[in-house]
This record gives structure tokens, sequence and C-alpha cells, in this order.
């Protein structure tokens, strides 16, 4: 598979990939399960690496948070007197709260924007199904491909000889558009068993969403995804 470089803009930082990753397994951020989380994290971040994604160091810094928050919670109690200096658990949950508040007003902020941007005060305005769902983040697409992943016939990260030249899958997802207005998630990894053409079909998905020929959606958080053709939604 050819080298390919993933550089989107709905992509954001650590700290919006560890309260998905809370979201997603329903944990409760006071109380959050370091050794889960910092595995699920990293897990993450290796699947970034695999499809190419222009990582910042701070992604880095944070996996580096976390396994020290692990190893601090493996070391055996000490009764006598607690250990010195701030604990960093702590101050990771502060930090997780105080984001997430702010993220919280900037979406209510951006919808109230969004409310008022086109309206019409001549009739009342009519809106297409695919227009009520909710637009699809960058993480959840990578947690959808998780899943897909856990099911591939190979687990290895390297297949020599084998090539998925992601134009063919490009090809392959607007193949699936051209007679239809939407297609679901698994009709578009329909057929792929090996590990490297399923990455390749990813990336041709963000390739597409990317030049704005396509757009995911999902009906409710952590919800069925389905792929929309650019006009299909405008």
């Amino acid at each position: 598979m050819a080298s390919y470089e993933v550089h989107l803009d709905m992509f954001e930082g650590p700290l919006d990939l560890l309260l998905f990753l809370i979201k997603k397994d329903d944990l409760d951020i006071y109380h959050i399960p370091i050794a889960h989380i910092t595995q699920e994290y990293l897990d993450y971040l290796d699947l970034m690496k695999e499809i190419n994604l222009d990582l910042a160091g701070e992604f880095l810094v944070m996996a580096a948070t976390l396994l020290a928050i692990k190893s601090r919670a493996l070391l055996p109690s000490q009764d006598e007197e607690a250990p010195e200096g701030p604990d960093p658990q702590a101050d990771l949950v502060s930090r997780l709260l105080e984001y997430q508040k702010f993220k919280e007003a900037a979406k209510a902020l951006e919808a109230r924007a969004a409310e008022f941007r086109d309206i019409h005060y001549r009739g009342e305005p009519t809106f297409d199904d695919s227009e009520k769902t909710l637009n699809i983040g960058f993480l959840e697409l990578l947690g959808a491909l998780q899943e897909v992943l856990s099911r591939c016939e190979d687990t290895r990260q390297e297949f020599i000889g084998e090539e998925f030249p992601i134009e063919d899958k490009i090809a392959k997802i607007l193949a699936l558009l051209e007679t239809r207005l939407q297609v679901s998630w698994e009709e578009i990894f329909a057929g792929e068993r090996k590990r490297r053409g399923i990455i390749s079909c990813f990336l041709a998905l963000l390739e597409l969403i990317k030049l704005e020929k396509i757009r995911a959606r999902q009906e409710r958080a952590f919800g069925r995804i389905v792929v929309f053709k650019r006009t299909a939604v405008l």
C-alpha cells in the first residue's frame, strides 16, 4: 500500500480522544480505570500510526502521562504518609472536566449560530431526514474502524506482496454511491477480509470526505454510521 498521510481538520487533541474513550466505554470520569483507559489510548495511537496519521507531540505526552499514572497506581500503597506532590490522576480528571465544559459550551454556541445562519421568514422550512442526523467526527470513524479490524482474517500490520491501492477503494465507494443516495458503513467494508485492505478502504473514505465528495453521519452517538453523497445532504 502506498504511503499516505492523514491530515484532517476534524481531528483535535488527546483530551478529545480520552473523552471519546470514556464516553464509548460508559466510564465514570471521576473514577477512571487507569489501566483500562491507558491500554485503549495506546491501542488508538497504534492504529493512528498504522494509517500514517500525523500525530502531534501532545498525544505522546498524554501517553507518557497515562503510563506514569498507571505505574504510580501499581506501586505498593504506603499508609504511613501520602506521596509528595500533586496527584497526576486528579490533575488529569480536573483537566478533562474543564475541557469537557468548554467543549460543550462551544457546541452550544455553534448550534445556536447554525440555527440562525440560513433563516427564511417566508414559509416554514423543511429538512431532509439526513439533515436531522449528527455529523460524525474522526474519533467515531476510528472507533468503527477498530470494530471492523477486530473481525479481519489477519492481525499483523505488515504483509509482503499484497497491494490494496487507495484509488481502487475510492472507485469502490463511489461505485456504491453511483445509483444510491447513501450506503451503510458495513457495505463500505463488505468483502474486505485483510487488514491492509480494510485500512486502505478507510483511507479512501477519509480522502473522499476531505475532498468533500461524501459525508459520514450517525443517527445517534455511537450509533449506526451512514455514508452519503455530498450533494445528498447539502
